[in-house]
């Protein structure tokens, strides 16, 4: 995925109200930006980081600045993070497309958000002739605690354990369901759930596993003006 401009660099001041940002250009410049992530956000949101934001074409928009990328250090030394959790479907979609993932290749066509279970919409519906459909969920992953351990999720979602019952209920009826999880991280070398932030989250994988929901995590290699998948790391039970 490629950026359509080239990012503006700046200094986070603070985040908030989980939607919205305070920084600073390099002219001393200070302006409120727009962060399209819902989550905690634990370990980057530290003042004085280095951040990246894209800016918006749109002449109405009322933020036209978005932040999407940080520099932090997990323990290996600083690295770009991505912290837009919109970006992980486009990352995957031009994955699909290109056959970059091996264990969801070769099907025929590739829909986007299609309805499903109850009132929910589906990822990617994917769909060959001979093969029964795959119904793919994607989660975004940018919380790490240990060097090299990517976790998800990093607050509370009930939408998401709803979603891996809806997955349960796919696998159980002989369709093919999976979860993918996006690391905006490119130092991950494994995955694991963060139990401890999201219990209940923790048993509907499990849940969804014993179901027959396939699951697979992969890292990303992010660079200023690009984000790609860059290969799969395993998953820590």
């Amino acid at each position: 995925m490629l950026f359509a401009n080239e990012l503006v660099p700046a200094t986070l001041i603070r985040r908030y109200k989980r939607f919205l940002a305070d920084v600073e250009l390099a002219d001393g410049t200070q302006l409120t930006v727009h962060v399209a992530n819902p989550g905690a956000m634990t370990g980057l949101q530290q003042p004085g980081a280095r951040v990246w934001l894209s800016k918006s074409p749109s002449k109405t928009r009322k933020l036209p600045y978005s932040w999407e990328l940080i520099e932090a250090d997990f323990g290996e030394g600083p690295e770009l993070i991505g912290v837009n959790t919109g970006h992980p479907n486009t990352i995957v979609a031009e994955a699909l497309a290109a056959n970059a993932i091996p264990e969801l290749s070769g099907y025929a066509t590739i829909r986007r958000e299609v309805k499903y279970g109850q009132n929910s919409r589906i990822d990617f519906l994917l769909e060959h002739p001979q093969r029964p459909p795959c119904y793919l969920e994607v989660k975004n992953v940018h919380l790490m605690r240990r060097p090299g351990l990517a976790e998800f999720p990093d607050s509370v979602t009930a939408r998401g354990a709803k979603h891996l019952d809806e997955l349960a209920t796919i696998a159980k009826g002989g369709g093919r369901a999976a979860m993918l999880f996006v690391i905006q991280m490119g130092s991950a070398r494994a995955f694991t759930l963060a139990r401890d932030i999201d219990p209940a989250y923790g048993r509907a994988f499990d849940r969804a596993r014993d179901a027959g929901v396939e699951a697979l995590a992969y890292r990303c290699a992010l660079r200023q003006h690009e984000i790609v998948l860059a290969g799969p790391v395993p998953i820590q039970r």
